[in-house]
């Protein structure tokens, strides 16, 4: 096993911050940290008191933002000369602990993570309209290889699937804005009026939302509900979004874990090549929406998430809850 390395307060606060930054669907940050001293573990908890019981009742999005946030810390470790071990879903008997990080000696595959580690806290959900420029295919490459090493496959569909999968979003989203169930979790999660969104520390606040689309095929959710808070207008969006489908062979808690840290290697590599990033994942929270967006050609794989790159603005910084609210440090 490897050799517990002792970490003081302040920098156990500091790393869980970082795995804090991660993103999760509405910005419902919904996992707790807890580290031993004693043993050097960090150890991953879902918080099921901030899901979303109508767009993610199986709580797979949960697991993704946690997989994100325990690859942050995975980063923050390595930047911090510390190698990440990590052992997912360790108790079959509490669903609660998603998994535990050993901290050690630094290793040889750790420089990878740690190059990351600037992009951390530069990585924002862009909800603005991108640039009709290309992505270079040598940056595709490297983006799906950066999912390929966490044991996810992400894939650039060619042009009528890309078609087919803007018109699940567009049939997902308008399904979205009518149902009662989405519309509640969408108001639990919005931040409206000015004293709401300043103050908090969760959600995704008014001045987050983007400006509404008025053209183009990017698939975006309408956060207002269909009612778009004064001053954010409407605007056209890409005619030729950049999406990319991210999949795994399989559909567990386990398979979602590994989504979440292969989407964040992913977003991070994306963020440091000067891409900005958002998420579609609505036609994800309709089960009969979700398994037609697979590979049309092989059939194969379970779509866990829709990324939209491109050039532009890198998004706004969203709120996070104070590391106190989410860390217990133990004897």
């Amino acid at each position: 096993m490897t050799a517990p390395l002792a970490l003081d307060d302040a920098r156990v606060a500091e790393l869980v911050g970082d795995a804090a930054a991660a993103p999760s669907m509405h910005n419902a940050q919904p996992w707790r940290f807890r580290y031993a001293r004693e043993s050097g573990v960090f150890r991953l908890y879902a918080d099921f008191e901030r899901t979303l019981p109508h767009s993610d009742p199986g709580n797979r999005a949960l697991h993704l933002g946690c997989g994100a946030a325990l690859f942050n810390l995975r980063v923050a470790l390595a930047s911090a000369g510390l190698h990440p071990d990590v052992t997912l879903l360790p108790d079959p008997s509490d669903p609660a602990l998603l998994a535990t990080v050993q901290t050690g000696p630094p290793g040889a595959r750790d420089a990878g993570l740690a190059r990351l580690h600037p992009a951390v806290r530069e990585r924002h959900t862009s909800r603005y309209p991108f640039a009709e420029t290309d992505i270079p295919e040598d940056l595709c490459a490297a983006l799906a290889e950066a999912a390929d090493t966490e044991g996810a496959v992400l894939a650039f569909p060619g042009s009528w699937h890309l078609r087919w999968i803007e018109e699940l979003a567009e049939e997902a989203e308008a399904r979205n804005l009518t149902d009662d169930g989405s519309k509640e979790d969408l108001a639990r999660w919005t931040r409206t009026g000015a004293a709401e969104a300043d103050t908090a520390s969760d959600g995704v606040p008014e001045y987050a939302f983007g400006p509404r689309k008025h053209g183009g095929r990017a698939p975006m959710r309408d956060y207002s509900g269909g009612e778009a808070p004064g001053g954010l207008g409407s605007v056209p969006f890409e005619s030729n979004p950049h999406l990319a489908l991210l999949s795994t062979p399989g559909d567990l808690p386990r398979d979602w874990l590994t989504a979440g840290q292969a989407m964040e290697r992913v977003l991070l590599l994306a963020t440091l090549e000067g891409l900005a990033t958002s998420f579609s994942t609505q036609a994800l929270e309709w089960p009969d929406l979700r398994w037609p967006l697979r590979n049309p050609v092989t059939g194969t794989g379970h779509v866990q998430m829709i990324l939209r790159l491109g050039y532009g603005p890198q998004g706004t910084t969203t709120p996070r809850r104070p590391v106190r609210d989410i860390l217990v440090i133990e004897a």
